[in-house]
């Protein structure tokens, strides 16, 4: 459905004034929004897809304040501002920065705010299934995790997700911080409920966060590469994010040349358009990774020419 047809039977259908068939009209308009993300998927064009989420997000939200639990919408909701805040407003403070800090940290400050609006959305749809689970996920997350099932691995990783972008931007606020046992417990249950969830993203997640994971076994680098192999099995190799991940993540952090640049070869030798359902994602992460490559002498204290 074109934005002018959808937004054109929303209004009517909030003109409605018979409750049940309004509440039926509403929810069919929320189906059929949660299933949106597919088509920003495939397409070729970052820029438009930029310009055409908030106006979904936003529509997303008006439904939902007309149907506060519809389950998809919500979960929806979680992944389009978690992947909105990252493609296009994190990424850009990213580069921004060297240029014009007060911008970037402004950028950042906005990319924060839609992290955590997309972790209540993701709380908000645990809820409908999972009542006071927010509270007890704060009081004892490793507990509360427990009474999630594979069904709400999506909700899991997504609300986990913006939790943990949040986190990560947010140096500053201890309270947050504090937050992040609750963001491993989330992941964890995940992984343990469906490993290969959207072809390897909580893998995916655990290449970054093994890095900082205050307790492991073993040493956090080789559990970081594990989960990368693991994330490029169940991709078929056809992401880059993993690779990109290996290289900003790991490779940077051990100061190891050699693997930051093979990986962003691999994350750049990548066809977009051999999965088509991760085209967008694979040029967003393709972008991240040629950025990376240009800081190259900014991230590495030594860059001799035979390492090149």
């Amino acid at each position: 459905m074109t934005r002018t047809r959808l937004t054109c039977l929303l209004l009517a259908v909030l003109a409605l004034s018979g409750c049940s068939v309004r509440h039926f009209a509403i929810n069919k308009i929320g189906d059929a929004l949660a299933g949106t993300g597919s088509t920003f998927a495939s397409d070729e064009d970052p820029e438009l897809v930029r310009e055409a989420v908030p106006f979904s997000l936003k529509l997303m939200e008006t439904v939902l304040a007309e149907t506060p639990r519809h389950e998809g919408l919500l979960l929806a909701a979680a992944s389009g501002f978690t992947q909105f805040g990252y493609a296009f407003v994190q990424q850009d403070a990213d580069e921004m920065e060297g240029k014009d800090l007060a911008a970037a940290e402004a950028l950042r400050s906005r990319a924060r705010r839609l992290y955590l609006r997309a972790r209540d959305y993701g709380l908000r749809g645990l809820e409908v299934r999972h009542a006071g689970l927010a509270a007890r996920l704060r009081a004892q997350p490793r507990e509360a995790v427990r009474a999630a099932t594979k069904r709400d691995v999506p909700a899991l990783y997504w609300t986990a997700a913006a939790w943990a972008a949040a986190i990560s931007l947010s140096k500053d606020n201890p309270d947050l911080i504090a937050d992040l046992p609750v963001v491993q417990a989330m992941m964890d249950r995940a992984l343990e409920l469906d490993e290969s969830f959207n072809d390897g993203a909580i893998h995916s997640f655990f290449i970054t966060y093994e890095m900082i994971r205050p307790t492991g076994v073993g040493e956090a680098a080789a559990r970081a590469r594990r989960h990368c192999d693991r994330a490029i099995a169940l991709s078929g190799g056809n992401q880059a994010g993993p690779w990109v991940a290996l290289a900003e993540d790991v490779c940077a952090q051990t100061q190891d040349l050699k693997g930051f640049r093979a990986a962003l070869q691999k994350a750049l030798a990548v066809d977009p358009n051999l999965k088509p359902e991760w085209r967008l994602v694979n040029l967003v992460m393709q972008r991240r990774a040629r950025w990376l490559l240009s800081r190259t002498d900014e991230i590495f204290l030594k860059t001799d020419t035979a390492d090149q």
